[in-house]
């Protein structure tokens, strides 16, 4: 699993449909920030937000729901006045999946950790897969419903509590006061909260909110699966190695990884990713993988004893720590090699070379694996492509490109591995021609 950052409050997906249309329907008469007036809400677009529209301008609504008719506050005027962000200061028609948040600093102007407290948990996973759907249909032009022969369904994943508790690692900003807490939705304010409902009880037990950090920036704290959780403040503290046990069903594989690096956040995660990835790449003996964004190696160690002595697994990743964890997880398998190299560069080289593969891993960060490296994985002729993706629209987009270049999508799966949030998680499958 890939290096991406382990601590996304807010961090905002590619745009939508209706972001683009935004571009060319700005509104001719100025709207401040802070002016309010009533919308009726539509859709639910990519980035934990509704699509409304205020005299003939595409409003994105926080903290709203599709179909609800809200009072909404201007939040931000986007480039050129091209749309608006605005929150839901008040609901004048609620939709049915609207429930009380839990959590007392969600909302308007508050933590900007969350963004569907308000919607219960079968809401949040239809607005995942609508978003999902939308994402498909618009950058692959593929009707994934009619495509898979079936309804997607956004799965829970193993050990969820009702959508709480589940954040193995939580990164909190630090005030000048050295108080932790969690930043407000896009901005750099810091809410000084006493409590965090989507954190794992470990994560609050170690007393991180009610303790000041002088002298901090942040405050990362981690609840391994091996061992007692770890407090470290940035930028100074020292960084621990923890370690991480992904139970399979016929096995167990234990890993260490930086305390600040990247791993799984959702305790059934790591576990729920590995064992559909093995299920659908199906490794014979003598099977030559590659693994891409291997990160500490967790996809090279299940597929290295499957593939046994006669195969080979190669992974690839690009960041050093990552990279050195890697090597010492999967000194015990001979057969492994452990790259260090951008991935893209990596995957060239072989095809210049002319290298095959009959399996590839693809686990990229946010922003996806893109053109070249798709069309140089394609170049190297492997059987099936497994990828692992945190966003549905690079997914969409670099399965996109696998097709143009003969690759066929057999299927999807998408995982509420974030609950509460617009995140989600996703397994693809592709087969060669």
């Amino acid at each position: 699993m890939n290096t991406r950052q382990n601590a996304e409050q807010s961090p905002q997906g590619a745009g939508n449909g209706a972001e683009n249309e935004a571009a060319n329907g700005a509104a001719e008469g100025a709207i401040a920030v802070g002016e309010r007036f009533v919308v009726d809400v539509g859709p639910v677009a990519h980035g934990g937000h509704c699509v409304a529209r205020h005299e003939g301008q595409v409003v994105f609504v926080r903290h709203t729901l599709p179909g609800e008719q809200v009072r909404a506050e201007v939040t931000e005027i986007g480039p050129g006045g091209r749309f608006l962000r605005a929150d839901a200061i008040e609901v004048l028609r609620a939709a049915p999946e609207r429930i009380p948040a839990p959590c007392p600093w969600s909302g308007p102007g508050r933590c900007g950790g969350c963004d569907w407290q308000h919607v219960d948990l079968a809401g949040q996973r239809a607005l995942k897969k609508d978003v999902i759907l939308e994402q498909f249909s618009r950058l692959t032009r593929l009707d994934l419903t009619a495509h898979l022969g079936r309804e997607l369904e956004v799965e829970a994943v193993q050990g969820d509590q009702d959508g709480l508790g589940w954040r193995t690692r939580v990164e909190f900003a630090v005030d000048e006061g050295g108080r932790p807490g969690l930043r407000r939705h896009r901005s750099h304010d810091i809410v000084p909260v006493d409590t965090c409902l989507i954190a794992d009880p470990r994560v609050l037990d170690t007393g991180v909110l009610s303790t000041t950090h002088p002298g901090s920036t942040a405050v990362d704290v981690v609840a391994p699966s091996v061992g007692e959780p770890v407090v470290v403040e940035v930028p100074d503290g020292p960084v621990p190695v923890v370690r991480e046990r992904v139970i399979l069903a016929d096995r167990e594989l234990e890993l260490e990884v930086s305390s600040r690096g990247f791993w799984q956040v959702h305790p059934g995660a790591a576990r729920t990713f590995v064992s559909t990835v093995l299920d659908w790449l199906d490794p014979r003996p003598g099977d030559q993988v590659l693994d891409l964004y291997a990160g500490v190696g967790v996809f090279a160690a299940a597929f290295a004893e499957v593939v046994g002595d006669r195969g080979s697994v190669e992974a690839v990743e690009g960041d050093r720590v990552a990279t050195e964890h890697a090597r010492d997880n999967l000194a015990a398998f001979p057969e492994v090699k452990v790259t260090r190299d951008r991935v893209d560069r990596a995957v060239r080289r072989m095809v210049r070379s002319k290298r095959r593969a009959d399996l590839v891993v693809l686990d990229p960060p946010r922003t996806g694996a893109g053109r070249q490296v798709c069309r140089d994985v394609a170049g190297l002729g492997p059987r099936t492509i497994g990828y692992v993706a945190c966003d549905p629209a690079a997914l969409a987009r670099d399965v996109g490109y696998l097709i143009e270049h003969g690759y066929a999508l057999r299927d999807v799966r998408a995982f509420d591995a974030f609950p509460m949030t617009h995140h989600m998680e996703l397994v693809a499958v592709l087969d060669a021609p």
